[in-house]
């Protein structure tokens, strides 16, 4: 099973790199994926209802294909996002939910913004994922997710990006942040070759998913960068980077 950790689509053609579910669904298909984590695209309308409602109407058109996320910004006020929270896990019955400080502009650790959404996410037992990228790095360092892990060791992290999503990269605090915490996962998506083989030397196969960023980056491209990069791995490491260690976390496998 392929499964693509990082993918947005949108409810509509709003912007030149907008993708539709049916049009994610084509390129999965072209690229040889089985499935992909789905959550809504930035930047977007600050009323993100209407994007997490496009997200969970996709997975109930191809349930077998897309993995739903939903996505909560504090910035809209923390009864806003309680209530984002309870729909994305209540009614929609997401596989987890995602914070992004870079596109939102909030520090994923701040105490009084982010932690109590993130404390509410963390009961409902299902993976939390957060853009971990130098593009906004003073909101988003590896270390604020390494202190948040420390404070919600039950929960499971997927660190999306590990440290990239800008130049220079964190990927080595991001690798070192998962050493310390095993509760987190790395997604490799917009980051450099170099960084997803320092990530399985250091941390093992276990501990790192294979994602595109679709449609910011190339599906069947991305692949392919795997493969090559993972020809010298075996059969088993391979198996779990390009889709069972992301199965795992999501209760595909057992």
């Amino acid at each position: 099973m392929i499964i693509d950790a990082d993918c947005h689509i949108s409810s509509c053609k709003w912007d030149g790199l907008a993708m539709t579910a049916p049009e994610l669904i084509v390129e999965m298909d072209r690229a040889g994926v089985d499935r992909a984590v789905v959550w809504l695209k930035p930047p977007y309308d600050k009323n993100i209802d209407p994007e997490n409602r496009a997200v969970y109407e996709a997975v109930l058109r191809y349930p077998d294909r897309l993995i739903g996320f939903g996505w909560v910004n504090p910035r809209l006020g923390r009864q806003a996002a309680e209530l984002t929270i309870r729909r994305c896990f209540e009614e929609y019955n997401f596989a987890g939910i995602k914070f992004n400080g870079a596109q939102d502009d909030y520090l994923i650790d701040d105490e009084r913004l982010s932690l109590p959404l993130i404390e509410q996410a963390v009961s409902y037992g299902k993976p939390i994922a957060f853009h971990i990228g130098a593009d906004f790095y003073e909101n988003t360092h590896p270390h604020r997710l390494g202190r948040i892990a420390g404070r919600f060791p039950q929960a499971h992290f997927l660190m999306v990006h590990m440290g990239g999503a800008g130049k220079p990269s964190l990927f080595r605090s991001a690798i070192e942040v998962a050493q310390q915490h095993a509760n987190i996962t790395l997604v490799g998506s917009e980051i450099e070759d170099r960084a997803i083989l320092a990530a399985v030397a250091s941390l093992g196969a276990e501990r790192l998913c294979f994602g595109s960023d679709m449609p910011f980056n190339l599906m069947h491209a991305h692949l392919a960068r795997y493969r090559a990069l993972l020809r010298d791995h075996s059969e088993s490491q391979k198996r779990a980077i390009l889709g069972e260690n992301l199965a795992r976390l999501v209760g595909l496998l057992g």
